[in-house]
């Protein structure tokens, strides 16, 4: 099996050059790496969730300057140092007494709390995953003099270091499975939202969109949908092929002509690259003409997203990439504008610029409702599934405390 640094140093490679397409993908290769590193890892007798949360924000902050547009690497990062917390404080309750409780759900807290807080100066991920901790040295030099009872103290952290680990990698386990399935989880829900003769309207290439459709039409719904082109990529032409293969009645239309059919349409249900904390969300470029064109004319603009697209940072948290700048060669055929590509003006500023970007923002007051794994909610009620997703202590993956 490769190292856990061989593992890391090849995803990383893999972001940095665009390799992996889709936040489905990016999540799921992110969480199988932390499992690794999880699971190799030396945990001490002592302090074992802080090393784990040390380990898996050593590797997250890797990972996240490899791709920083790729949001669902650091909501992956996020929701398994959540679980390693959990986890702990699972463990700490479980292992006390009927009048200890209270102590150890405060021991619980504390570690919740302490062990966010890496050393000033970041290890390299080789000597987290190698090093021999001081206190097990110390307990190997003085093991001749130790008692039986300590020998059985000793016994039990082992034990519950173990179990630690174990309830953290099954937890990861879980947390795979849910990115595996949202697509049918989601998929349940449509019999209720769309209805017999109705016309949807779609924008750019979503797998859980495709899904969602997909399954109200095996329902028997009868419904046509119009799909944007979503030029430069024209996303929009690959998806209505697919819903036409699979027996839907669909209808290619220019992104210009948005605004000019959206008075037909009963809803707008699309998919997204990110869904913020504030509700707002981050899709396909032309996301936002489609949802302000819903606005205008009263359509409910529906977002369909799984949970690894649920970010806990804000739109204007500085460590949010809100877009990228695509190559111009997906605007501009070979050779198209050659002739004045490089004309300048007197100041040596070119005359032709070409500008693709990728990404749009879309505020939360132009978002109707939101389809996750776990149901329907508006807008207002982001902030609760975060709260239920992740900790306050891991918002910043590159925080450093110092006592």
């Amino acid at each position: 099996m490769p190292g856990t640094q061989t593992l890391v140093n090849e995803l990383v490679t893999k972001l940095k050059k665009r390799r992996v397409e889709g936040s489905q993908e990016t999540a799921l290769l992110t969480a199988e790496l932390l499992r690794s590193v999880i699971s190799q890892l030396k945990v001490p007798p002592t302090n074992q969730a802080e090393t784990l949360i040390e380990a898996v924000k050593t590797v997250g902050e890797l990972l996240v300057a490899a791709n920083p547009v790729e949001l669902a690497v650091g909501n992956i990062v996020r929701r398994v140092l959540h679980i390693i917390r959990d986890e702990d404080f699972s463990v700490a309750t479980s292992s006390a007494g009927g009048d200890d409780r209270e102590t150890a759900e405060e021991n619980g807290f504390r570690v919740q709390t302490v062990a966010a807080g890496p050393p000033s100066r970041s290890p390299s991920l080789h000597a987290i995953l190698d090093r021999t901790p001081d206190s097990e040295r110390a307990h190997h030099s003085s093991r001749d003099g130790d008692s039986f009872e300590g020998k059985g103290k000793s016994a039990d952290r082992n034990a519950e270091s173990w179990k630690l680990k174990h309830d953290v990698i099954r937890a990861v386990n879980e947390l795979i499975e849910d990115i595996n399935s949202c697509h049918e989880q989601i998929a349940e829900q449509s019999v209720e939202l769309i209805h017999q003769n109705e016309i949807l309207l779609t924008f750019g290439r979503s797998r859980t969109v495709r899904e969602f459709l997909c399954a109200a039409k095996e329902k028997r719904r009868s419904f046509r949908v119009f799909v944007a082109e979503g030029a430069p990529k024209y996303q929009g032409h690959a998806l209505a092929k697919d819903l036409g293969a699979r027996g839907l009645q669909t209808t290619v239309i220019t992104d210009s002509a948005v605004f000019a059919m959206i008075s037909r349409v009963n809803k707008v249900v699309v998919g997204v690259h990110a869904v913020m904390a504030n509700g707002g969300v981050i899709g396909p470029v032309g996301l936002n003409m489609v949802a302000l064109a819903a606005r205008k004319h009263a359509v409910p603009f529906v977002v369909v997203a799984g949970p690894h697209k649920l970010c806990p940072l804000y739109p204007q948290n500085p460590q949010v990439l809100l877009n990228e700048m695509r190559c111009p060669s997906e605007l501009l055929q070979d050779g198209e504008f050659s002739d004045c590509m490089g004309v300048c003006n007197g100041s040596g500023n070119p005359l032709l610029n070409v500008v693709n970007p990728a990404f749009d923002y879309v505020p939360p007051e132009l978002v109707s409702l939101f389809i996750t794994d776990i149901g329907g909610y508006n807008p207002s009620f982001v902030h609760r599934l975060i709260a239920d997703y992740y900790s306050a202590d891991d918002l910043d993956l590159q925080k450093r405390t110092t006592s």
